[in-house]
């Protein structure tokens, strides 16, 4: 028996990821949760569980095709229907390019772009036979311009910006509504309280995003009427320069 509806957050952290993945399941969607590691999305679980929600975890590499493909098989034939896809994984690495490896710049391709490629393909086909679904990708001011130390993150969120876009263009006539978010601005995470404390003082004022303000953006998108659909949404605290 599967559940009527299923929403798939691949690269569900502790904050963004982990937030609109509450938020799904507050509206009543099986949240189909992934992380490389199974034990780190333990607390989601327990926290959407917690909240009355249904939760599914699955520790997955997004970047291997087959285990990309037997997740979404998995999902769709043992829970329900992917009704939203949100890729939300980042790679968020710094380095000159002066000492950036071949090797992390390719893995840092792979983890912001190529994984979206292979996650959106396999949910698109899906949603294509049934004429409906969503595919949300999570980008980055990095996704619209190249900031000095960013060569692989930046070539990597364009690409994904890139992917989005065509995607948008091939799927929407067909009833599948993908949209790109560009989120613009310090997030309220541990990494952020911890390594840039200056910054995270701003959270009083509003000055870092909060992650669950972040997921009802998403939501949002997801509940849009087709004859209204955003393709791509910027968020940014209103004291963020741009």
């Amino acid at each position: 028996m599967t559940a009527s509806r299923a929403a798939l957050i691949v690269g569900a952290g502790d904050a963004t990821g982990g937030a609109i993945a509450r938020r799904f399941a507050r509206a009543g969607y099986a949240a189909c949760v992934t992380r490389r590691s199974l034990d780190k999305l333990q607390p989601l679980v327990a926290q959407i569980e917690a909240e009355g929600g249904t939760v599914h975890a699955f520790a997955s590499d997004a970047r291997k095709e087959e285990e990309v493909v037997a997740l979404v098989e998995q999902i769709e034939s043992s829970i329900g229907p992917i009704e939203v896809l949100v890729f939300n994984i980042g790679a968020n690495v710094p380095e000159s390019i002066l000492t950036e490896t071949a090797r992390k710049y390719f893995k840092v391709w792979e983890m912001a772009c190529f994984s979206g490629f292979l996650n959106g393909r396999e949910v698109a086909k899906r949603m294509v036979a049934r004429g409906r679904g969503t595919i949300l990708f999570t980008g980055a001011t990095a996704s619209l311009r190249g900031s000095a130390n960013f060569a692989a993150f930046s070539g990597a969120k364009m690409a994904l910006r890139a992917l989005a876009q065509s995607m948008a263009r091939e799927l929407g006539p067909r009833g599948i509504h993908v949209a790109h978010t560009v989120i613009d601005g310090a997030i309220d995470t541990e990494f952020i309280r911890s390594n840039f404390p200056e910054r995270y003082a701003l959270k009083t004022e509003d000055g870092i995003l909060n992650p669950e303000h972040i997921a009802d953006a998403y939501w949002m998108l997801h509940a849009q009427p087709r004859d209204a659909w955003t393709h791509e949404l910027d968020l940014r605290p209103w004291s963020e320069k741009f």
